[in-house]
């Protein structure tokens, strides 16, 4: 392997010059991206998470279709424009994110193995559903084919979920936890934004065993904050406004939620 100088990652300021520090060359790591160098792998982890987050997917690209298709049907109003999306992007999730999703299903199936009648499906597969989650953004996420996420963190809300993953506490405590909604409508209508601009993330979710709220519940969020011993289910679902034949789903652990894509667009006006 011929080493080449570097200029290193801006994120984590790590610079690696052979010639100074001279390392194994079986210890080395190098970005399959970039080709920078470093001399741990967690390193090359930190630096691929921030430089190399997303990518865009072109009009030619069948998967940016499939996730148009997902992200339009699911408004309520499908007669009349709703929004001009700038791009869709794809997540470059690393190993360890991808390995604590993994975990998070593997812990629901091992729940459900001695109630397989009763959950089916979370022994299957740990129930996993698609989800979207509405996020601001104030950035130019993948605009001229840049892949780096954004530093104004946490004023930017997509780029804060795609570095440090959805934030909540795990084990929905006083029904804690992280919204996700089954239309993208909906997802939209939780987030106010002043310029209309925001990112759709497109989730998969490990729903686990869900407790559903009574259609004659109060409200919402007199609902969520009711429930007993949450540790015995792993989310909830309950029934909003408009969207009513939509399920918004509450999941008790962050770490559940793994983003695939983001969609970004902006709002037309009613």
């Amino acid at each position: 392997m011929q080493f080449r100088k570097l200029s290193g990652c801006y994120e984590c300021h790590m610079i690696v010059d052979p010639s100074r520090y001279p390392i194994p060359r079986s210890s080395v790591c190098v970005c399959s991206q970039c080709g920078e160098i470093f001399p741990k792998m967690d390193s090359l982890e930190h630096h691929q998470a921030i430089r190399h987050a997303v990518s865009e997917l072109g009009v030619e690209d069948s998967g940016r279709n499939i996730v148009e298709i997902i992200f339009k049907s699911s408004w309520q109003k499908k007669d009349i424009p709703i929004c001009k999306i700038e791009r869709i992007l794809k997540v470059h999730n690393t190993q360890r994110t991808i390995q604590r999703f993994e975990d998070c299903r593997d812990a629901v199936k091992n729940r459900a193995l001695g109630t397989t009648r009763k959950n089916p499906r979370c022994a299957a597969d740990g129930n996993e559903l698609l989800r979207f989650h509405c996020a601001s953004i104030s950035c130019t996420l993948g605009a001229r084919g840049s892949s780096s996420l954004c530093g104004s963190v946490p004023g930017c809300g997509v780029c804060t979920i795609i570095r440090h993953g959805f934030q909540g506490k795990a084990g929905g405590e006083g029904g804690k936890g992280v919204r996700t909604t089954a239309s993208s409508g909906r997802a939209h209508d939780s987030l106010s934004c002043m310029d209309g601009r925001r990112a759709m993330l497109v989730c998969r979710v490990i729903a686990g065993r869900v407790r559903r709220i009574a259609d004659d519940a109060p409200t919402e969020e007199d609902a969520l904050s009711s429930l007993s011993a949450p540790g015995s289910y792993d989310s909830v679902a309950g029934f909003v406004g408009i969207y009513s034949n939509l399920e918004e789903l509450v999941v008790y652990n962050p770490r559940a939620i793994l983003p695939c894509f983001v969609v970004i667009y902006k709002a037309l006006e009613s």
